[in-house]
């Protein structure tokens, strides 16, 4: 659905903004890692953010830009609104993690606090983009978005030296990662197995994918707040994740919390709970395939949370 064409593109059109980002290999558990803690902003968000903006017409940059964030997508969309040297507005929730909200900020963007989730930021986003006339910048539900972040595929298979032989683990929130990777292994034969994975506290795609609907789906404060929320109704996300998919699984707000502590503990890199969920799969055992590459999508979490986590003294023993 999104032409492997688009994926070069955007490929060639952010490359002088971005790092290539690490991947490393984990013997013990036969684990390819790619560690987007390590891409500009701390975060994959910058790939979809910067293609989107960098392609937009002036005409399209008049009236400024908006749109609504846990704190990764805003801060790419304001480096990138920097670069045009634009405005941007970004709606945020009111339990939105302080340290991106800083980051957002710093980086020149208007923050709007709404009451509420990420549910209500997103809708109070996309009414001010309606009444103000300006460009409106999903962090999921956009072909451009999901070409730019779909170019971390294009990344691994120059290193990996048979990528459609692992199981790729993918977090997934809106969907917008996990429908630009599938459209890029679409180009390989035979297709990876790809594995999504979501918070049991905000299974809202989970439902879609499973039961046809997330009406009903009860969400609750989860440590993965990058991939929370419901998604919008009609994204173009839904048949790509349903068409590239393979299975989307829930790990628990422990697991998350285990995974952290792991990356830190094993590998000595920074993670949040979003980019920990992929990790998360393999060590509770959920995901047994192997060899496996954990999709590693950020590192801004809070400092003292992560502090909290490394020393809360339950340090379990994967084998």
């Amino acid at each position: 659905m999104i032409p492997y064409e688009w994926l070069e593109e955007a490929c060639e059109r952010i490359a002088p903004f971005i790092h290539k980002t690490p991947l490393t290999y984990d013997p013990q558990f036969n684990l390819y890692l790619k560690w987007e803690n390590h891409q500009v902003t701390g975060s994959f968000k910058v790939r979809g953010a910067l293609n989107k903006i960098l392609s937009l017409q002036s005409w399209e940059l008049e009236h400024g830009l908006v749109t609504a964030s846990a704190g990764n997508h805003g801060q790419g969309v304001a480096l990138a609104a920097r670069r045009k040297q634009v405005p941007v507005k970004v709606f945020v929730s009111e339990h939105a993690a302080p340290n991106k909200i800083q980051a957002m900020s710093d980086l020149g963007a208007e923050i709007h606090m709404v009451s509420g989730g990420y549910a209500e930021a997103e809708s109070a986003g996309i009414s001010e983009a309606k009444e103000s006339g300006a460009s409106w910048i999903s962090p999921y539900n956009d072909g451009m978005i999901i070409a730019g972040q779909g170019t971390i595929a294009l990344e691994i298979f120059q290193e990996l030296p048979d990528p459609s032989a692992v199981t790729w683990l993918i977090p997934v929130g809106g969907g917008g990662l996990a429908s630009g990777i599938g459209s890029a292994v679409q180009a390989l034969q035979p297709h990876p197995r790809l594995v999504a994975v979501q918070s049991e506290a905000s299974p809202f795609l989970y439902a879609i994918f499973h039961h046809g609907t997330q009406d009903g789906v009860v969400e609750l404060p989860s440590l993965a707040d990058g991939l929370a929320g419901p998604v919008e109704a009609g994204s173009v996300t839904i048949p790509m994740v349903m068409n590239y998919v393979d299975e989307i699984i829930l790990v628990s707000e422990d697991e998350i919390r285990e995974a952290i502590k792991h990356a830190w503990n094993f590998y000595h890199e920074i993670i949040e709970g979003s980019a920990a969920v992929t990790l998360a799969a393999i060590l509770s055992g959920r995901v047994t395939a192997k060899p496996a590459l954990v999709i590693l999508t950020g590192g801004n979490i809070n400092p003292v949370e992560h502090k909290q986590i490394l020393n809360d003294g339950n340090i379990r023993s994967f084998q």
